[in-house]
């Protein structure tokens, strides 16, 4: 889920909407969407990305920022105890071993010359996370066609080996 989803689904001012005039995000298909999801057992997972972009909106917002902040708190507290639909942070600490920070720094500049942002590209890098791991199906929720793009691919299945006989 990206910071774009995160503010509609928050209702936090200025960032009502999101996705363009063909394909507008607001509250309601946002807020069906997320039942439509948990309905189907689908793991939501709130990448740290979008969780330090949207705290940054939340912040700087003309609504109630207070109301939103308690709002966002419970969604981060319920992803850090795996509370169900919500998938740990744990798993995401490995995006950020010195290894994978030394990647990103190789090959963010090459992606930013493509207008995707930092954040963006750590959001891709954990839906590429979760289908390496063997989700069936990982979908970037986002209103931003650019990151949408980057949405990994089924995983392909493998077929048991033959036996010989």
């Amino acid at each position: 889920m990206d910071t774009s989803i995160l503010c509609v689904w928050l209702k936090v001012a200025g960032k009502e909407t999101c996705g363009s005039d063909s394909d507008r995000w607001t509250f309601e298909r946002v807020d069906k969407k997320i039942k439509d999801e948990i309905a189907a057992k689908t793991t939501l997972v709130l990448p740290l990305a979008s969780i330090i972009e949207t705290g940054n909106h939340i912040a700087q917002c003309n609504g109630n920022r207070y109301q939103l902040g308690l709002l966002f708190a419970d969604l981060i507290r319920k992803a850090a105890n795996e509370e169900s639909p919500w998938a740990a942070f744990s798993v995401q600490s490995d995006l950020w071993s010195d290894e994978k920070l030394n990647k990103l720094a190789d090959t963010w500049p090459a992606l930013a010359a493509q207008k995707l942002s930092l954040g963006d590209v750590t959001i891709k890098d954990v839906a590429e996370y979760y289908a390496s791991i063997q989700y069936t199906s990982v979908e970037i929720f986002t209103g931003d066609n650019g990151l949408k793009a980057y949405e990994p691919q089924s995983p392909i299945e493998q077929k048991a080996p033959r036996r010989k006989r």
